[in-house]
């Protein structure tokens, strides 16, 4: 298992889902737990678990879940 830094995790990194979908942009980190994704088409920011990410690269954060998943569950800041 790969250990992710997060003060690799920059703002304004587009956030990738495992399926090659962008499903937003990191707005900051909130705590050393959560990325804070700038907001939404619906006007809200969403906050998504850094234990989803499997890496960083390029400015780009590539995740775990696929764009439905990621959806599905993400939290309404």
């Amino acid at each position: 298992m790969t250990t992710i830094n997060v003060e690799n995790i920059k703002s304004h990194a587009d956030v990738i889902a495992s399926c090659g979908t962008k499903v937003g942009e990191v707005d900051h980190l909130q705590g050393s737990d959560q990325i804070k994704l700038t907001k939404h088409g619906d006007g809200h920011h969403h906050l998504i678990p850094v234990s989803w990410v499997g890496e960083i690269t390029d400015n780009k954060i590539v995740l775990t879940k696929d764009s439905q998943e990621v959806k599905d569950t993400w939290v309404e800041a």
